[in-house]
């Protein structure tokens, strides 16, 4: 009987001589490095070598191998040779044809396809005595261990290998050159999409499509083509920003995917579906634990998040706290995320693929991972009432509570989600406020509320606080007047939602006070600041650090002659504060601070400025030397040293405040413009006390 030994099917690509990529680019922008290195090293006698492009998906890596390709094929001299490397069947029929256009024979191939001769080394072996130099190109190599398994990743005296792949771990390629490939500088950016769209618009708008793409070369590209192809009613680069910025990520997502060729539906092609490959691969070595972590990633921004947010994190069985570190692990090596230097170490992770990721979140699993991104952050966050100052790297989750807010409006999840997202601006502009910086704290105040009032009513204690601290805010910013109008509408809301006796609403019967006091109407104020103290003090107790601060209050404001008696109080106030809360704490600062300016009015200068200078020292240990707080010491300190005619110093230490707060508050602040003329005064008043 004669037999018939069964050969296996294999098919083999087209050609190899060809790059197998779905739009070539018409121009490279930026990569001048990277380009100058590549060319570098395929020029004749030049030696063999490994270059690994490695980077997020779409950023390029494809597009910067397929330009220098056609420079070693065009320029050089060399053969050029192109290999799909996703998976083993793709790579091994691939580099199979690479050795049939070397000169492996036909029964060689059947021999390596049907396992009776190692079939990488019969590859290599063409690849080493082949006559020409030659450029190889094994692209997409997401899964290294495709090409290690096998041996097919090797040097030859004969040529240079380039692979693009998104795995950046290091000792996956041992011996080879590794170049980095991220998002294109601002310039280049715009310039992609104006190649692509030359008569969408002027450079300038092709420069704001590029920032809110992120800069990503393959949105650019899809972004391009789609307003390149237009045929009908064509859109400018405007409308089309107009749109993504309109809508919402997951509708953004859409459109800019519209710009792909509808001749294929290679997923590297979409920004839809690119990263689900890189998460696809990692559920396979195990790390199935990667796409929740992301998807949790995609509840914050895309401005760098400090790594020790998630210590301890956990959402469910599907990411347990002992797999988190594994888990990041992964997502850095397949650049979903990237660590970034500084002082306090970072992630960041590109806006478009949180975005796509985000789209792709089943709606049944929204309201787990919103609820476990607000955990994140208010391990961070200290609640607004606990009088806390902040650390430094507490600010750098203003984008991510801002980001957190608007993934619970765009997601399926419950009111109480919006709600709890809302909470976390609310503390973050409580933060702002502490640390100064009033202008970021309207900012956020004004955008949140805008944002929440798509879910929660109008009269939400949520949206009654956020409006609350815009109101302080400016009346911070020195706009008083507005400050009243504003401050005395939520206090009247508060009243009637909340009831006159609620905390919001005793806060916000301060809030009025201040601008009040500052517009002269003391005795109003003061009634206010009263009603605050009481009811503070009945639901809180009399020592707890917002009745006291609120106490405080009463140094300031407080007017008429029996300064004395009202200097014994706040002697009394004083020593509570330290008593209750140390002589570091805030509370205990602003009550040293206004009980220096009643010394002060009450003639009692010998005691008055001791304790003023204790305060400059003190606010400037704590807060830095050009906080708002410390300016307010240092101008005390100023006019108690002016009235009792030590105009040196006074004039010292009041430059030093007015030249602060013109940086700080701005030239045209009241209390700025008040500096200035308060120094006017004192030189005055030393010229004239001159002998």
């Amino acid at each position: 009987m004669e037999h018939h030994q069964h050969v296996p099917h294999w098919s083999s690509p087209d050609s190899v001589r060809r790059p197998l990529v779905g739009r070539p680019p018409l121009v490279l922008r930026d990569r001048i490095e990277e380009m100058d290195r590549l060319r570098a090293a395929v020029q004749p006698g030049a030696g063999s070598g490994i270059y690994v492009l490695h980077g997020l998906g779409g950023c390029g890596k494809t597009a910067v191998a397929y330009v220098l390709f056609q420079h070693a094929t065009t320029q050089v001299g060399r053969i050029g040779l192109w290999v799909n490397a996703s998976d083993l069947a793709s790579l091994r029929a691939g580099m199979l044809a690479v050795a049939a256009d070397r000169g492996a024979s036909d029964g060689e191939l059947i021999g390596a396809r049907s396992g009776l001769r190692p079939a990488a080394d019969l590859v290599w072996h063409y690849l080493d005595h082949s006559e020409q130099p030659w450029l190889l190109v094994l692209d997409n190599a997401d899964d290294p261990s495709v090409l290690g398994d096998g041996g097919w990743l090797r040097t030859s005296p004969s040529g240079v290998v380039i692979v693009t792949t998104r795995q950046s771990a290091a000792r996956w390629w041992p011996g080879a050159d590794l170049l980095h490939f991220g998002v294109l500088p601002r310039d280049d950016a715009a310039q992609v999409l104006h190649d692509l769209a030359p008569h969408a618009g002027p450079i300038e708008d092709a420069a704001e499509v590029a920032d809110r793409l992120g800069r990503l070369p393959l949105a650019l590209t899809l972004a391009g083509g789609f307003l390149a192809h237009q045929v009908i009613a064509p859109w400018t680069l405007s409308d089309y920003r107009n749109k993504l910025e309109n809508a919402q990520s997951s509708a953004a997502i859409e459109l800019i995917d519209q710009g792909a060729p509808r001749d294929g539906d290679d997923s590297r092609h979409l920004i839809s579906r690119t990263w689900q490959l890189s998460l696809d691969s990692l559920d396979t070595r195990g790390l199935p634990e990667a796409t929740p972590l992301l998807r949790l990633l995609t509840c914050l921004a895309s401005d760098p998040l400090p790594v020790s947010i998630l210590a301890g994190v956990e959402v469910g069985a599907d990411l347990p706290a002992r797999r988190v570190e594994s888990a990041l692990r992964g997502l850095l090596d397949h650049s979903l995320t990237e660590l970034v230097p500084g002082d306090v170490r970072c992630l960041r992770t590109h806006g478009v693929l949180l975005d796509s990721v985000a789209r792709a979140t089943p709606p049944g699993q929204q309201e787990a991972f919103a609820q476990a991104g607000v955990r994140l952050l208010m391990a961070l966050l200290p609640d607004a009432h606990e009088l806390v100052v902040p650390r430094m790297d507490t600010t750098m989750l203003a984008p991510h509570c801002l980001a957190l807010l608007r993934r619970t409006l765009d997601w399926e999840v419950s009111e109480s989600a919006v709600a709890s997202a809302a909470e976390c601006t609310w503390r973050l502009v409580d933060l702002l406020d502490d640390m100064g910086d009033y202008a970021s704290a309207l900012a956020s105040a004004t955008e949140a509320r805008a944002l929440v009032q798509r879910r929660l009513a109008v009269d939400h204690q949520q949206v009654l606080r956020l409006r609350q601290r815009a109101g302080r805010a400016v009346y911070r910013l020195g706009q008083f007047e507005e400050a009243e109008v504003l401050n005395r509408q939520v206090l009247e809301d508060c009243e009637r939602t909340l009831g006159p006796e609620a905390l919001d609403t005793l806060t916000s019967c301060l809030a009025l006070a201040l601008p009040l006091w500052q517009l002269d109407r003391g005795a109003e104020a003061l009634s206010l600041i009263r009603r605050a103290v009481a009811g503070r003090a009945t639901l809180l107790g009399s020592l707890h650090p917002l009745t006291l601060l609120a106490r405080t209050y009463i140094l300031e404001v407080v007017s008429g002659q029996d300064f004395e008696a009202e200097a014994r109080i706040g002697y009394e106030l004083v020593s509570e504060c330290r008593e209750a809360l140390g002589s570091k704490s805030f509370v205990t600062r602003t009550a040293e601070l206004n009980q220096a300016d009643l010394l002060r009015r009450a003639g009692r200068f010998d005691d008055a400025l001791p304790l003023a200078r204790k305060n400059v020292r003190s606010n400037e240990m704590h807060y830095g030397v050009e906080h708002p707080f410390a300016l307010a010491a240092r101008t005390q300190l100023s006019v108690i040293l002016a009235e009792i005619g030590l105009y040196d110093e006074a004039i010292e230490h009041a430059e030093l405040a007015a030249e602060g707060r013109s940086r700080t508050l701005g030239p045209s602040h009241p209390w700025t413009r008040n500096s200035w003329e308060r120094l006017v005064q004192y030189r005055t008043s030393c010229e004239s006390a001159q002998p």
